[in-house]
């Protein structure tokens, strides 16, 4: 009898032990990361367009007929000398003495708005003297150590924004005194001038042909454009941001352009955040508020020589960084009990922690409690996976 229970015991022990080996949990396959410190950036990303901080539309200054225009699109031009059209006036005796009279006007007009132009030249100018007066100042400051380097960046800053204006005054001034060419020109041909002399139009600045809205020989009436002009030199990009993400930047946030043809990225700098928005139709039919945020890019024009007037361009604004913190991948975020958590790989089990969580952008995330450098999460967890369950490596 005993020997019965025994080799029945001798049968049952494998086929026991073989039972429990077949049915016991095995280990869920997941993919686990490293939490680590370094750098975290968490940036405000859209579309942008270049186009020239300042352009100059030549037009008709009295109705008559213009004569073909030959120049292209891209030609260069330079300012008072180059004759970007002509112009034939129409016949003087059609003129009456109001219309002489509102030409005298108008060149009294142009006049004083090109004495306005020389007065806001010199301001700008005053201004710019004082800047890099203020400039040298603070770099002895520095050098010094009585003041941070912060504060040479804003006099620096202060600086180039002032150049930027003398220039662009200078051109303000150029293109009144064109306006007061053209209108005292206008005046001499309601004086004796014949119907059949071409007035030549100068280009108001240097810079290149950015548009010809006119081309073939016709005739136009007062104010009728006629050629766009602009210094590619001088460019600016043109991001327009929803509503909701303009809120967080701010004029003087670094910012990187991406996806704009070359080879590495831009580094452009906040200038402006315009205060008044605008509802855009999305693609998928939907009503967007928009902000135009206007930036500067910061490198030299060798930088960025291949770009023009209204490219297309990526820009991501950072409007929060730091240098060294502990941080994991958002995808490895979940929420529980209306907090953060991850699971924490601890003697190849998961364990659910709970963390708290600081600044983040769309791949990483900054943790400020429950986790530190060295420790190994889980990443993109599944629904196996769940507190106390056994884990191994996915091949």
């Amino acid at each position: 009898m005993k020997s019965r229970v025994l080799r029945i015991v001798l049968v049952l022990l494998p086929l026991v032990a073989l039972g429990v080996w077949a049915f016991r949990p095995r280990p869920v396959p997941a993919d686990f990361a490293t939490v680590a410190r370094g750098p975290l950036e968490v940036t405000v990303a859209d579309e942008g367009r270049t186009r020239v901080r300042d352009r100059y539309v030549v037009s008709a200054p009295l109705p008559g007929r213009m004569q073909r225009i030959e120049l292209q699109p891209g030609d260069a031009v330079v300012a008072a000398k180059t004759v970007v059209a002509r112009f034939l006036p129409a016949d003087p005796a059609l003129l009456d003495v109001r219309t002489r009279a509102e030409l005298e006007a108008r060149v009294r007009a142009a006049e004083s708005a090109l004495g306005g132009a020389r007065a806001e030249r010199e301001r700008v100018r005053t201004e710019l003297t004082f800047a890099r007066t203020e400039l040298e100042r603070a770099r002895r400051l520095v050098e010094e150590r009585v003041i941070a380097p912060r504060e040479l960046e804003g006099a620096e800053r202060q600086a180039q924004t002032l150049e930027r204006a003398l220039q662009s005054a200078d051109f303000a001034v150029r293109t009144a005194e064109h306006q007061l060419e053209l209108a005292k020109s206008s005046l001499l041909q309601t004086r004796g001038g014949r119907a059949g002399d071409a007035i030549p139009l100068y280009s108001p600045v240097d810079g290149v042909i950015l548009r010809r809205l006119q081309e073939s020989e016709s005739v136009v009436p007062t104010g009728h454009p006629l050629l766009e002009i602009g210094n590619l030199d001088d460019l600016e990009i043109v991001a327009d941001l929803l509503s909701s993400a303009a809120v967080a930047v701010a004029e003087g946030q670094d910012v990187h352009i991406e996806q704009w043809g070359g080879e590495r990225t831009l580094r452009g700098r906040v200038r402006r955040i315009e205060p008044s928005g605008f509802t855009k139709i999305s693609a998928l039919g939907v009503e967007e508020q928009r902000v135009n945020v206007v930036v500067d890019l910061v490198e030299g024009r060798e930088a960025w020589r291949s770009l023009g007037d209204g490219y297309r361009v990526e820009v991501r604004i950072v409007v929060w960084s730091a240098e060294d913190v502990v941080k994991v991948p958002t995808s490895s975020l979940f929420r529980h009990e209306g907090g953060w958590a991850v699971y924490k790989v601890e003697n190849a089990t998961a364990v659910r922690q709970s963390i708290d969580v600081g600044q983040r952008n769309g791949l990483e995330a900054e943790v400020l409690r429950g986790l530190v450098a060295g420790d190994q999460i889980v990443v993109y967890p599944s629904e196996a996976v769940a507190q106390g369950v056994r884990l191994t490596p996915r091949s």
